[in-house]
């Protein structure tokens, strides 16, 4: 494993932490993006820990030339509290980084320790990622602020797009949210396991990369066709209909498959409000988080669709949805809008 910050101090304090478990070796450290970039090339460490903000090359420069040229599973680390950070966060997220850490008090955090054990948790679901070969740039990463749709007027939804995402998943959801057709008429509605503040930085990006507008859901808010929510942190969000309209519900329940928000009540809430004019999306990401939903979609006459192995950084939840509840499609993110559009078309059709 290679640390890279610019604080000789962090250096030292991270390579403690991890080397804290004996199943990781930090084999360097570097104090730049420059330094970085010669370390991996030298050293050829299996994992990257990078400092976002950096003098010189920085984290967000250098993780584009690892992924480019010597592709590998890189573990970004940003200031806590600042909404720049978060924006740099997602934009590394975006263009391939598996995780990221908060350092909770600045650039230079002598209580790392505090959060050793999202630090460890993010290091071993690095260290189960498959990187694709060539790299993982791709034209939505690189794309520039699309034209929103015509501004239409608000009618609710009569079907749903529901989808799964965790570790990997902004990155298969700027790929999806790019390539979203004009004629999926629906609204959708997504999981992403990550904390609250850094939602609100997804959304904005999203709805930059993409034409529909994209936002944190609101506990009853209404759901309106051409629109994407996302579940709020820490909250499972579920949908209903009131007074014959959908709206957005959320709460503060159990745990589901060790997550909250869990894309499993958002799926099997929207397979009981919507039947069959609903499609499930499980992509990347650890565990099982979307399987039972997505089999409960297809049992309410729903659509499902599956992120391929090919383009996972990480194939638990696809694995899991494909072996429990099956797919109509497996494609990759790129190809999932228009997936959703002829699964939901073809259902109108019938009925």
């Amino acid at each position: 494993m290679l640390v890279v910050d610019d604080s000789a101090f962090m250096r030292r304090l991270i390579t403690e932490l991890i080397e804290s478990r004996p199943e990781f070796l930090v084999v360097g450290t570097a104090r730049d993006g420059s330094d970085a970039l010669a370390k991996v090339r030298t050293l050829r460490p299996d994992i990257v820990t990078l400092d976002i903000e950096m003098p010189g090359i920085d984290g967000l420069t250098a993780l584009q030339r690892i992924m480019a040229e010597m592709p590998r599973p890189v573990v970004m680390l940003s200031a806590a509290g600042s909404e720049t950070g978060n924006s740099l966060t997602i934009r590394a997220l975006e263009l391939g980084a598996v995780e990221f850490v908060r350092k909770p008090s600045g650039p230079v955090s002598i209580d790392l320790v505090t959060v050793r054990a999202e630090l460890l948790h993010a290091l071993a679901a690095a260290s189960v990622v498959r990187v694709p070969n060539g790299g993982t740039l791709s034209p939505p990463q690189l794309a520039e602020v699309r034209k929103p749709r015509e501004n239409r007027q608000a009618s609710p939804a009569n079907a749903l797009v529901v989808i799964a995402a965790s570790t990997g998943g902004p990155k298969a959801l700027s790929e999806v949210v790019a390539h979203i057709p004009e004629s999926l008429c629906a609204a959708v509605l997504v999981v992403q396991h990550m904390p609250d503040d850094f939602l609100h930085s997804l959304a904005r990006r999203l709805s930059q990369i993409g034409t529909m507008p994209v936002s944190v859901a609101r506990a009853g808010e209404p759901v309106v066709s051409g629109r994407i929510y996302l579940a709020p942190g820490d909250r499972h969000m579920t949908v209903a209909f009131r007074a014959g309209f959908p709206i957005i519900e959320t709460d503060d329940g159990p745990l589901v498959c060790g997550v909250r928000p869990s894309a499993d009540p958002l799926f099997t809430s929207a397979a009981n409000a919507f039947g069959q004019n609903v499609v499930g999306v499980v992509l990347t990401g650890m565990g099982h988080d979307g399987a039972e939903g997505l089999r409960a979609i297809r049992a309410a006459g729903g659509g499902a669709i599956v992120q391929d192995r090919a383009s996972s950084i990480i194939y638990g939840m696809p694995r899991a949805a494909l072996a429990g509840a099956g797919a109509d499609r497996v494609v990759a993110p790129r190809l999932v809008g228009s997936a959703a559009a002829e699964l939901l078309s073809s259902r109108r059709a019938v009925a």
